[in-house]
């Protein structure tokens, strides 16, 4: 009888090399016990709401607290119940309620993958690695005249989710906060009545359906108002933007890439970004780099 080999058979090459690849990458992160710890769980999924045509909000929680989690950190999420889906998908962490112990993530609807994930319900299991990357930078500073830090969150697409948590912390940390959300349409944000818990909130929509019409920074506040820090995270042409702003008004700004991932963990090389010292991969340098580290402004 003849053995059971790799070739002709990709599934099982790949099944083999996820587990291979995730076992050496955990026990690295386990060693390494100067690095934040890495944890692969089953959470529980406690509701599942769809926000918009596109996106839908999901809420996980566990019978132990939720470990120490970033702003601009992500999860690794094993799809299950769909055997086209064999790379697990990485979605930004939306928001940690620590008084209800859930950890949210807002998924945009894109492809087979995050179809499946759709379809969660109430007490499901969801296999998640966290918290993974690097988060965006907040410190308790202030500005030179001792007065809170004027932060702006500037966010499109599904990008606006990570700066919910940031701006939940940026606010406990008492620095002001101002987002600018942009959507092409006023569906796309939907859902974003929370954000005005932690700080002034203005949207731009493409087609006017929302705020002004436009892209976000043709807002009219970014030609009024001055800022120490700029944060922003969505499509790369909108992030370009923003930091051509920043360098222009000569203010601090830092990006949360959204480059493709497979791994998550910084070993397969998929999510390479070239920056001013080298390739990095994103997942495990970023995903958040402060854009002086970037080649945009070359």
């Amino acid at each position: 009888m003849k053995g059971v080999g790799f070739r002709g058979n990709p599934a099982l090459f790949s099944s083999f090399f996820l587990f291979f690849l995730y076992y050496f990458v955990l026990l690295q992160g386990y060693f390494s016990t100067i690095l934040m710890k890495k944890y692969c769980k089953d959470l529980v999924v406690k509701s599942v709401e769809h926000i918009s045509a596109k996106n839908v909000l999901i809420r996980l929680t566990q019978a132990d607290p939720l470990p120490e989690i970033l702003p601009g950190q992500f999860v690794e999420i094993r799809v299950d119940h769909s055997p086209a889906t064999f790379l697990r998908r990485p979605i930004s962490i939306h928001f940690v309620d620590r008084e209800a112990n859930e950890l949210w993530l807002m998924v945009a609807v894109v492809g087979e993958g995050t179809r499946q994930l759709a379809t969660l319900r109430e007490g499901d299991a969801l296999n998640i690695v966290f918290p993974l990357g690097n988060g965006f930078t907040v410190s308790s500073g202030q500005s030179a005249d001792a007065t809170p830090l004027r932060c702006l969150l500037v966010g499109g697409g599904v990008g606006i989710a990570p700066l919910l948590e940031l701006g939940k912390v940026l606010s406990a940390s008492c620095h002001e906060v101002t987002y600018v959300l942009g959507g092409r349409t006023a569906d796309d944000l939907q859902g974003t009545d929370v954000y005005n818990r932690y700080g002034r909130v203005y949207y731009t929509t493409e087609d006017g359906s929302l705020g002004d019409k436009g892209f976000v920074t043709q807002h009219s506040l970014l030609a009024e108002e001055h800022f120490d820090r700029i944060y922003t995270c969505g499509p790369k042409p909108m992030m370009v933007a923003v930091a051509h702003y920043a360098r222009e008004v000569n203010t601090w700004c830092e990006a949360s890439l959204e480059n493709l991932m497979a791994c998550g963990l910084g070993a397969c090389l998929c999510c390479v970004e070239k920056t001013r010292k080298g390739n990095l991969c994103v997942c495990k340098e970023g995903p958040v780099f402060n854009i002086d580290r970037l080649l945009w402004l070359s």
